[in-house]
């Protein structure tokens, strides 16, 4: 029985890796977009924005501690490019990295909780 768990534990691991590259490729993207727009063309990468995090709410739920440190980085990475090219695309970064921590402290919390529940599972097997 911890066989099958730890082996439904690393499913869920690898399949939220690659779903939040993929998130992470399609906020670079919209980064890149926003940097080349006009501060008119913001109220519509907004509504976007919107949709990207919408997504990485559900995605997070699948994701680990590793997925939050790739997470952080790439942002951290995305903002700084950003900071060079423009303020306002800055300040739509920073609120979606501040929406991904705290989407992402939820995650800890389900993971430890997916913790505890494997380690009662091997309590009761041995």
């Amino acid at each position: 029985m911890p066989v099958v768990v730890v082996v439904v534990v690393v499913v869920v691991v690898v399949v939220g890796v690659v779903l939040v590259v993929v998130v992470v490729a399609v906020v670079c993207l919209i980064v890149v977009v926003i940097a080349a727009a006009a501060i008119v063309v913001v109220a519509v990468v907004a509504v976007v924005v919107e949709a990207v995090v919408a997504v990485v709410l559900v995605l997070v739920e699948v994701a680990v501690v590793v997925i939050v440190v790739v997470v952080v980085v790439v942002v951290v990475v995305v903002v700084v490019v950003v900071a060079a090219a423009a303020a306002a695309a800055v300040v739509v970064v920073v609120v979606v990295v501040v929406i991904v921590v705290i989407v992402l402290k939820v995650e800890i919390a389900i993971l430890v909780k997916v913790l505890v529940l494997v380690r009662i599972l091997v309590v009761e097997e041995i």
